[in-house]
């Protein structure tokens, strides 16, 4: 499994060819900012390794205490944290709702206190209108830079494991050519 550098070196060097294969499918600047920028978050701070004690989380600085409970209920590398799609859809699904649960009451609170009116019946609306209609482009641009993020450290961290794997049979059908019985251990006579 590569280190939290080789992961960022691996985001870094990939940037290029995300905001190239962006461009030329899009032909649109902005929706490349967006995929770029998706995957540059994901890679380096929105990523599979949040469920555990990693660059990822430590970057998040004082706000990493958002992603305690997260760790809890995650075993590292599991398909909800690691998984195609799925990793991703599950972090943002507990992004979004730990945004709310923090929102929903600043807000109330705040209308009490300063006594300013706001619906949210039109709020929820207005942007479940504009993510499906007028923003739907971006917010595809954006998911798919997010997952790619993703992608790039679910896949280094499958090839780096395989690799290992690979190397220890290796060396243990190399031990059973060579005739060589691998090392007994001591026994403990007490």
């Amino acid at each position: 499994m590569p280190s939290g550098r080789t992961h960022d070196r691996i985001t870094l060097w990939c940037l290029p060819w995300i905001i190239g294969l962006s461009y030329l499918l899009t032909g649109n600047g902005e929706l490349t900012l967006i995929a770029a920028s998706g995957f540059l978050f994901s890679g380096l701070m929105f990523g599979p390794d949040l469920d555990i004690y990693s660059r990822q989380f430590q970057r998040w600085g004082k706000l990493s205490i958002i992603w305690l409970p997260y760790q809890k209920c995650l075993r590292h590398r599991s398909l909800f944290s690691h998984g195609f799609l799925l990793g991703t859809v599950v972090r943002l699904i507990y992004l979004l709702t730990l945004i709310l649960l923090i929102a929903i009451p600043a807000v109330a609170i705040t209308q009490l206190f300063l006594g300013f009116d706001w619906n949210w019946h039109i709020f929820v609306q207005k942007v479940i209108y504009s993510v499906k209609g007028e923003y739907s482009q971006e917010v595809i641009a954006l998911f798919v830079g997010l997952e790619l993020g993703a992608m790039s450290h679910s896949i280094s961290d499958w090839l780096g494991s395989a690799y290992k794997r690979m190397n220890q049979a290796k060396r243990k059908n190399k031990g059973k050519k060579s005739g060589k019985s691998p090392p007994k251990k001591p026994k403990n006579r007490l």
